[in-house]
């Protein structure tokens, strides 16, 4: 009789990972597909970590999350510096978690260094699950006004008197929650209150600078999708967060599901006078 000693090949667990500059929709389209697919949400935003600031940081609201439970949302101390070895070792445990129970994870954010440190460093993560990219990509022209009008929107919800909680008298934004945008550019306001001054001048000049650091930091998360793209063994899939997502990226995910391989999803899903997804971000690496 022959005894075979080999190692039975352990089928990978699932995981989705969605990925995209601020202000593209990623929380939304996470949620959607989380109440199609039994999923939950793990957070990836390095800022959304930390209690507090949830109009600054514009984490999602419990409305919002519709039910689906989301991990890594506003449990980290404001004061503490949470890095990416604090995000692998909370973020596998949350995943492992997950899927003991049987349901799926859905890695959203736009922390690209986070995803990177779980998702291409992290060996047990690596060894463990088989993850499908989305990109909800949109474009600069387009983004920025969005932005603009989002933060308009933070301001009316009560992003300043949020954010005066956080203000440094020492002027120390370096550490923990304090360095989100939305604080930083306001210290000068806050200085200037009991003082005199043109304090609307003041409000307005620190209502500005956090536009033009969001729209920054949003070309900036572009470029390092672009860059994550280059380490990844399964291919990012781009979708336009200008058009209705919900229905392409749930065919990508239940093909996804269902075998290794989804590129003809794409190549359906971009039509005969459109790149597939695959192509989109191998000519945008190139350049």
């Amino acid at each position: 009789m022959v005894i075979n000693l080999l190692p039975r090949h352990r089928r990978k667990e699932k995981a989705v990972v969605v990925v995209g500059a601020t202000g593209t929709g990623k929380s939304r389209l996470s949620i959607d597909l989380a109440t199609r697919f039994d999923a939950e949400v793990i957070n990836s935003d390095k800022m959304q970590v930390y209690r507090g600031l949830d109009i600054v940081t514009n984490k999602v609201t419990e409305d919002e999350c519709c039910g689906v439970p989301h991990h890594l949302l506003g449990f980290a101390d404001p004061a503490a510096d949470f890095g990416a070895r604090d995000f692998v070792h909370h973020a596998s445990a949350a995943a492992d978690d997950i899927t003991a129970r049987g349901r799926m994870p859905i890695i959203a954010g736009g922390s690209n260094s986070f995803i990177k440190a779980l998702v291409v460093d992290d060996h047990h993560f690596r060894s463990r699950y088989d993850c499908c990219f989305l990109w909800v990509d949109v474009a600069a022209h387009v983004l920025g006004p969005r932005v603009s009008g989002r933060v308009d929107r933070m301001v009316d919800s009560g992003l300043v008197e949020e954010a005066r909680g956080f203000f440094s008298p020492a002027g120390d934004y370096s550490r923990g929650a304090r360095r989100a945008i939305g604080v930083p550019e306001l210290d000068e306001y806050f200085r200037s209150e009991g003082g005199g001054g043109d304090r609307e001048r003041l409000l307005e000049k620190g209502i500005d600078q956090i536009k033009f650091n969001t729209r920054a930091l949003a070309g900036r998360q572009r470029q390092n999708i672009m860059r994550l793209a280059e380490h990844l063994e399964r291919r990012m899939h781009r979708l336009d967060g200008e058009r209705p997502m919900e229905g392409l990226s749930a065919r990508i995910i239940a093909q996804f599901l269902r075998e290794d391989q989804v590129d003809f999803v794409s190549a359906i899903a971009a039509g005969p006078n459109r790149p597939a997804a695959g192509q989109l971000i191998t000519s945008a690496v190139g350049r």
